[in-house]
């Protein structure tokens, strides 16, 4: 089979396209045909080992995928061969076949295509759990997303607005602010025409109840001026590869909470509930990923380095088919 690999850590453009032999599943795993998966940014920062853990090469990284069952291993039972099937991992979804563990994939609602299901789960997953769990939004608050318009930042939008949240998108390019509107971003602001602690001022003049932020870097403090009393900071990840520095002040002055999200500190009953309801969102057509641009395997590399530059609008998919 072929399959993207990263043979030595370095930039994206290490990738290449290899022969590999076709995985065997165990038992308790499924083998996976795989049609489409999705570029998220910890892909790249596994490449670089830049990210919170590591993965010794050469490996194939990716760790969103959707496809079809093709084979079930011993003592399988919760899938048969033909069943579509989406799972995420911490690699290994940038071939055309994975073997992972069947508690590890679930089946693909009926209407849902190869690629939105693949694009759906980490960013998807991220934003929800956060926004219920770590932000604890309610309908009616006002809600700051910075970098809405990447993978899950317009997930925030998406799912921020499906909860009935105010949403301010805050982006970098007219074109993700439009996608960010699309999704139902009530405000948008674009961090590079102004002062982003001003623009946010006018958007939300009483202050934010939460601030989703995936971005870090320059924007973080001034989201953070823009929260109300009590309000709630929940960190995400760097993509900017700046880790800001707080004044402590702010917190103390403002009586805010600053929170970092990680699936691990979600209580396991809400942990539960989100992900039902989730998938009820899923199933119902209310949300769906936004797909901003489609590579085949072969250009892996350069769909991974359209998300390590920013540019991706939404999610990026390398389609398999």
């Amino acid at each position: 089979m072929r399959a993207a690999v990263c043979p030595w850590y370095g930039p994206p453009e290490v990738v290449r396209i290899e022969q590999l032999p076709a995985p065997s599943p165990s038992a308790g795993q499924v083998r996976v045909r795989v049609d489409a998966a999705a570029v998220n940014f910890p892909d790249v920062l596994l490449i670089a080992d830049d990210y919170q853990l590591s993965v010794a090469p050469p490996f194939v990284p990716g760790s969103e995928f959707a496809g079809t069952v093709v084979e079930c291993g011993p003592q399988t039972m919760e899938f048969t061969v033909g069943d579509r099937v989406r799972g995420t991992g911490m690699y290994g979804a940038f071939a055309e076949e994975v073997a992972v563990a069947a508690d590890g994939v679930e089946r693909i609602p009926d209407g849902v295509d190869m690629p939105a299901a693949a694009a759906f789960g980490v960013a998807y997953r991220t934003a929800y759990h956060a926004l219920r769990s770590t932000a604890r939004i309610d309908a009616g608050d006002p809600l700051i997303v910075l970098g809405a318009g990447g993978g899950v930042g317009l997930a925030a939008v998406t799912l921020g607005a499906a909860l009935g949240a105010e949403v301010v998108a805050v982006a970098s390019s007219a074109e993700k602010l439009a996608a960010a509107i699309e999704h139902g971003a009530r405000h948008v602001v674009d961090h590079r025409a102004g002062e982003l602690r001003r623009a946010l001022r006018d958007a939300v003049p009483d202050g934010a109840a939460a601030v989703i932020d995936p971005v870090g870097g320059s924007l973080s403090e001034p989201a953070l001026r823009s929260l109300r009393r009590g309000g709630r900071f929940v960190t995400v990840g760097f993509a900017s590869g700046e880790i800001p520095r707080i004044p402590l002040n702010l917190v103390l002055v403002k009586g805010v909470q600053i929170v970092g999200f990680q699936f691990g500190d979600v209580d396991p009953g809400e942990y539960a509930r989100n992900e039902g309801e989730l998938r009820a969102l899923s199933e119902s057509g209310r949300v769906a990923p936004h797909i901003g641009a489609v590579y085949p395997l072969a250009d892996t590399a350069s769909a991974l380095r359209r998300v390590a530059d920013g540019r991706a609008v939404g999610k990026v998919v390398i389609d398999l088919r």
